[in-house]
């Protein structure tokens, strides 16, 4: 990539994080988690043919041989203009889409050829904390719960007891919630999807300060996406689930006690993200419905102008289905068709 500032991708990656949504938001609720994880993946992979990249994904939807859809190494993008790295992930939280709870997302970042971090193949989590721009250098994996608490409230200018962490709530995370409680500090355990908190904890003013504990190996490469264009910061280490793994990695030269930054896992500075909320939350409004179309909340944005914009839509999804590719009805399992 150029240093000029050529044309804004994430205006045209919009169009995947939105197909995405659009396409799983009718089975809210229904508990049918893979089909919402393969019918998002399939319409993000199909809006992705109209965007003019050369773009391999990096992070995506699992391996070629257990992945039908945006597997790791798959080409996307007409093939034609930059080439990129692709970081994706067509549904991030789908069981809480299943669940019809808060916070499920799409997005999809890009960034200059061979600059996202290669993950050890089968290596699931990372150990990972995530601040704002005014929490910049105030973290520490080195250090104690309490101690990362107290120097986020102190670059914040606010009380310890004012701090707001949120947790992915697992047994993995046990210690570090007691030690979160100890601190005095509030606490905000979610059950799925660290990705959505992450960028909230990077945005000013949301009622989130920090992200902390361990969660997933490929979300954190996607949140160092953001990051770069929130000018947030993440300090994260790979976590091992089991022997396997750590043996696998350890045999590839990885190395578990390097603390990895947003600069180690996205190394170009042009970034392009685009999230869409499906179902919704503080921050990003859930796909509607009204006798209208159907609405859709996303942003976007770009690490090297800084933009990021807000997007709100209204589709007809009567018309789209005339000649888009992808089958919001089908992928959805719906008549939405004979409804709309």
């Amino acid at each position: 990539m150029s240093d000029k500032i050529d044309r804004n991708l994430s205006l045209e990656l919009i169009r995947a994080t939105e197909a995405a949504a659009l396409s799983t938001a009718l089975v809210m609720g229904r508990g049918e988690i893979s089909s919402i994880t393969r019918g998002a993946a399939q319409a993000m992979q199909t809006a992705l043919r109209a965007v003019e990249i050369e773009g391999r994904v990096v992070i995506g939807e699992g391996e070629e041989d257990t992945a039908s859809y945006l597997y790791v190494g798959q080409a996307v993008g007409t093939g034609k203009g930059p080439r990129m790295d692709v970081a994706a992930r067509a549904i991030d939280g789908a069981r809480l889409l299943a669940l019809g709870l808060p916070h499920a997302i799409s997005i999809i970042a890009i960034a200059g050829e061979n600059s996202l971090y290669k993950l050890p193949p089968g290596l699931r989590y990372m150990n990972k904390i995530v601040v704002g721009p005014e929490a910049r250098g105030a973290i520490s994996l080195d250090q104690s719960a309490e101690w990362n608490l107290r120097n986020i409230a102190r670059a914040k200018h606010i009380d310890v007891r004012e701090v707001t962490a949120v947790v992915l709530d697992r047994p993995r995370n046990q210690q570090l919630v007691r030690e979160i409680r100890q601190a005095g500090a509030r606490l905000h355990l979610i059950s799925d999807g660290d990705i959505h908190p992450a960028m909230m904890a990077a945005l000013p003013e949301t009622g989130v300060d920090v992200l902390m504990g361990i969660g997933g190996a490929q979300e954190a490469v996607v949140t160092a996406c953001l990051l770069k264009c929130l000018d947030g910061e993440m300090v994260c280490r790979l976590y091992p689930h089991n022997v396997g793994a750590r043996q696998a990695a350890l045999a590839e030269g990885f190395n578990f006690n390097e603390v990895l930054t947003v600069n180690d896992l996205v190394k170009s500075d042009n970034v392009f993200v685009s999230i869409t909320g499906v179902t919704g939350g503080e921050r990003l409004e859930s796909v509607r419905y009204s006798e209208g179309g159907v609405h859709t909340h996303s942003i976007i944005m770009r690490s090297k102008s800084g933009t990021m914009r807000d997007v709100r839509a209204r589709h007809r999804l009567d018309k789209l289905m005339r000649y888009s590719e992808i089958d919001f009805a089908g992928a959805a399992g719906s008549g939405v068709g004979a409804a709309r």
